[in-house]
């Protein structure tokens, strides 16, 4: 799932202090943000668009292509259920300790309604050079670059951290596709890797995965088959069995999830696994630049 600079953006909770932020520096990046909501203040404007009472008058009026939320846990199902039925192509839940039951339903509604859903408990998407959504600092040119490298993280600091390393090694990222680190997520690390395999700006994809849960090693199965090089940095080698570490997905019971069973099952299918972020610049250079 890649939000493109053509897109048109609705921010559900945009008068709020973090939504008011954030919706801010997405528009300076060049985000189209048509509209915001926030029942409680339909009918005004609010960084420079107007607010809706509901995502389904924003579509009637300005029309949206992706969702991005803004809102408190309790209230992320009501408001992710009105952009999904309103037509919402993407959404973008950023939002933290969503009820995993709420989360299930608005899962639910998406695949019925054929939207593509990114978190929750994500820090967002950033297409390099033409917009960003969420709280990734989209906007600072020593951490993103426009590029051919494509990065996927559950963690929006590790992402952030090894976009940084990919700068610094002089490459740039065709896209950053936040999956989120909770248990139950509407993109997986293997659907963002068919995304960025599917994606003609993209020459190299960057896995930054985390123990606990299983998609690293699903995503490693779809690797196997593809012919640009695919890299991974697994956080939490030295984290102790039984233990959540940072995430609500992290967590490792028994064998399952584990640092070791990630990291061989992405060696048996050919990823090249880092041992730390900062690895990534030598490992592009030798696959892309020879």
């Amino acid at each position: 799932m890649i939000v493109r600079g053509h897109e048109r953006v609705l921010v559900q909770g945009i008068t709020g202090r973090q939504g008011s932020f954030w919706t801010a520096r997405m528009q300076a990046y060049g985000t189209r943000v048509t509209g915001g909501v926030n029942p409680r203040k339909a009918g005004t404007e609010h960084c420079g668009v107007p607010v809706y009472e509901s995502a389904q008058d924003a579509m009637d009026d300005a029309g949206f292509d992706v969702s991005v939320l803004f809102i408190p846990p309790l209230g992320v199902k009501d408001a992710a259920v009105d952009a999904v039925e309103a037509g919402a192509g993407k959404l973008v839940i950023l939002t933290e300790h969503v009820p995993v039951q709420d989360v299930m339903y608005v899962l639910a509604a998406a695949r019925a309604n054929g939207t593509r859903v990114a978190g929750p408990n994500t820090a967002g998407h950033v297409t390099p050079g033409e917009c960003f959504v969420g709280f990734m600092p989209a906007f600072d040119p020593d951490i993103f670059q426009p590029g051919e490298v494509g990065v996927i993280t559950r963690s929006g600091s590790l992402g952030t951290l090894m976009c940084l390393n990919v700068v610094q090694a002089g490459f740039g990222q065709s896209a950053l596709v936040g999956i989120g680190g909770d248990p139950v997520a509407g993109t997986s690390t293997r659907d963002a890797l068919e995304s960025l395999d599917g994606d003609e700006r993209t020459r190299a994809v960057v896995m930054v995965g985390e123990i606990g849960g299983s998609m690293e090693e699903e995503a490693a199965e779809y690797a196997a088959a593809m012919e640009k090089p695919v890299f991974a940095f697994i956080a939490g080698r030295a984290s102790p069995p039984g233990r959540k570490m940072g995430h609500a997905g992290a967590i490792v019971m028994g064998d399952r999830g584990t640092h070791a069973s990630k990291r061989a099952a992405l060696e048996r299918a050919g990823v090249e696994v880092l041992d730390t972020p900062s690895d990534i610049g030598s490992a592009l250079r030798a696959r892309l630049v020879g």
